[in-house]
């Protein structure tokens, strides 16, 4: 199925999430990301969902989310020229003697050392979905202790 990413407008009030959360559950389906915050203004807040469905139906929940009355706007970013970041933090074993291994890998994917223990690091990496999954499949042989990601965010690339 094809993934779509989902950009809404919504007022910043209690409640707007659960409602717009459950639109999607009620028919089906699963959010693999949400990310929400607050925008430039105060009063709204974005959400960027991204669900994978039939276009149909997403068409169709696209539809009634723009229906709802604490929803502004609605866009489906699918197939748009996109700037798109998903934040991770990391926490991975790292044994003495491959510490040097672990700083490498950080440094080629531009990621960052938040916090360091005895015996293990945290890790923060922003980036598309395709670097994030890349940098953990390189951490996994190391023993990954604890993930958390913030989820895609995302707005289209400006008009040139």
């Amino acid at each position: 199925m094809k993934k779509h990413i989902l950009s809404a407008l919504v007022e910043n009030k209690s409640g707007v999430l659960a409602h717009i959360a459950g639109l999607f559950s009620a028919r089906g389906f699963n959010i693999e990301s949400l990310a929400v915050g607050e925008t430039e203004d105060p009063l709204f807040s974005r959400m960027t969902i991204v669900v994978a469905g039939d276009e149909t139906i997403l068409e169709q929940v696209r539809k009634q989310l723009e229906k709802l009355i604490n929803v502004v706007k609605v866009n489906d970013f699918s197939g748009m020229a996109l700037v798109e970041r998903d934040l991770l933090l990391v926490r991975t074993h790292s044994p003495d003697g491959r510490r040097g291994d672990i700083l490498d890998l950080v440094e080629v994917f531009r990621a960052k050392v938040v916090d360091v223990g005895q015996d293990d690091m945290m890790i923060e990496v922003a980036g598309t979905e395709q670097k994030v999954e890349a940098l953990l499949d390189l951490l996994r042989p190391f023993g990954i202790k604890e993930i958390v990601r913030t989820g895609r965010v995302a707005l289209p690339r400006s008009l040139r």
